[in-house]
């Protein structure tokens, strides 16, 4: 159990500092070739932050040297929830230290999908992978973990559509593949997955044009992004938390046991420290992170409200969350103000995530599912960075045993569910009680990429992007022309 009973030393210097400004959003941000994650930067214009009303009240940037039992940096689903866990089930008020405005990053800009999924990688191959013992156990941690966000979300108004998921088959060759994940998931994982022929899924669950067949399984909800990280931070700072946004950790140094962690307004110490930074981490926050994420860009946009004609034309008859089966999938649904929220992958650099061609691309992939959508008005449109794992899978790891540092990233655009399991399995690692966790999502680093790329530099970090653009012309053959 982590140590609180012996008072860290007295600050150095608790003299106040200046609060930073707030800064405005840079849409061409790029954590891979980026020194910095910014210092008070504003919310991406996203549907969620301009209509979940006015932010929480937060304890404001670090004015002074302060000490800290726990920091945590990184104030999105993950981090919050690791506070949330470590108040509520060890007694812990950690410190939340956050770069920009709290839930800048990942948690106000995804697509609002909670599934029973962790990583990439489907059921199948987790088998292939780990063996089926260890797959049903990574199944049994998801369940769990819905069940977790669901015990989180019953006193936050986050607009949740439950139901479940539909997974669409977007090619008629695709069907024989999920009929065979769909009998894998009932059989062998006990879980009530089913298969809905073409017609039906039209006629009885959405018109995607697209639509040659689906997958229904009974895990899966909608919610609101920014609502769900508002009352995130309202629960944490509830019992005890505090959270200090703009206040970027720009040097990290330690003596001894304690964590010193250099911020604009002072330094933070700290006995240990948890990283839940998504998609956004720099390479210089940590030597245990330095190229072991790929972060790759998603778009996303909304329309203007439907009328009802224009739901009848598009055949939506349910709310629940949707995808289709490309390898550069698309999520969408029919939000509860009857607007259609739909995001897939988008410009493989920073640089690039502000031409208008990307967003006119996913504009098209709307009016090709829903053809009677074409010329709709988009009310809203944005892009954000997902955090992705060399080997598609998360990690909720100490990297040292030596060294009280842990981290929780690497959900691959799976994060809005599992990030509330992975808050609570960050908690137990914070407290002490991690080496009871034996799955290999516990037990492993995230990994390194390939042997050229471990040698490259930080400064040649943006030639990686060669190899991702190869690759997405690779999926888009693989989706569209096979």
């Amino acid at each position: 159990m982590l140590d609180l009973q012996t008072p860290l030393a007295a600050s150095s210097d608790d003299a106040a500092r200046a609060t930073p400004a707030q800064a405005p959003y840079d849409p061409a941000y790029d954590p891979l070739t980026a020194r910095q994650v910014g210092t008070g930067c504003d919310y991406a214009p996203t549907y969620w932050i301009a209509t979940a009303g006015k932010p929480p009240a937060d304890d404001g940037p670090i004015v002074a040297d302060t000490d800290a039992d726990v920091v945590i940096i990184g104030s999105g689903f993950t981090g919050l929830t690791a506070a949330i866990f470590l108040a509520e089930r060890y007694g812990i008020k950690a410190t939340v230290l956050e770069a920009n405005r709290v839930s800048w990053g990942c948690s106000t800009r995804n697509g609002g999908q909670a599934q029973c999924a962790s990583g990439r990688l489907k059921r199948s191959q987790w088998i292939q992978r780990y063996g089926l013992d260890t797959a049903l156990k990574l199944h049994r941690e998801c369940v769990e973990g819905m069940q977790t966000f669901k015990s989180l979300i019953a006193d936050i108004d986050c607009d949740p559509q439950p139901g479940g998921h539909l997974y669409i088959a977007h090619k008629d060759r695709v069907m024989p593949s999920l009929e065979k994940e769909a009998r894998l998931l009932r059989e062998t994982f006990d879980y009530d997955a089913r298969i809905i022929d073409g017609d039906t899924v039209k006629r009885e669950w959405v018109g995607d044009s697209e639509a040659a067949g689906a997958m229904h399984e009974p895990e899966g909800i909608g919610i609101h992004a920014a609502k769900l990280a508002f009352g995130y931070h309202r629960k944490a700072r509830a019992l005890g938390v505090k959270i200090h946004p703009a206040s970027p950790v720009l040097g990290w140094e330690t003596h001894g046991d304690v964590h010193h962690l250099r911020t604009p307004g002072g330094v933070v110490k700290a006995r240990a420290v948890g990283m839940a930074t998504g998609g956004y981490v720099t390479g210089q926050l940590s030597p245990h992170l330095k190229n072991r994420l790929l972060p790759i860009l998603s778009n996303s946009m909304v329309t203007r409200p439907l009328t009802e004609a224009e739901i009848e034309a598009t055949g939506f008859r349910t709310r629940q969350v949707l995808t289709d089966t490309r390898i550069l999938r698309h999520y969408y649904r029919l939000l509860p103000d009857n607007r259609v929220q739909i995001g897939s992958r988008s410009a493989i650099s920073g640089r690039d995530a502000p031409r208008e061609r990307y967003a006119a691309v996913l504009r098209g992939d709307l009016e090709r599912k829903f053809p009677a959508l074409a010329g709709i008005e988009i009310d809203y449109s944005w892009w954000g960075w997902v955090d992705v794992s060399h080997d598609m899978m998360p990690r909720i790891h100490q990297p040292d045993p030596k060294e009280s540092v842990y981290y929780a990233l690497g959900y691959g655009g799976n994060g809005v569910m599992y990030s509330a399991q992975a808050g609570k399995r960050l908690a137990q690692w914070i407290a002490g009680e991690g080496r009871s966790l034996d799955l290999p999502i516990f037990t492993s680093k995230l990994p390194f990429p390939n042997l050229r790329e471990r040698i490259e530099s930080e400064a040649f970090a943006p030639f990686r992007r060669f190899g991702q653009r190869f690759l997405y012309r690779y999926y888009y053959f693989k989706d569209e022309v096979l």
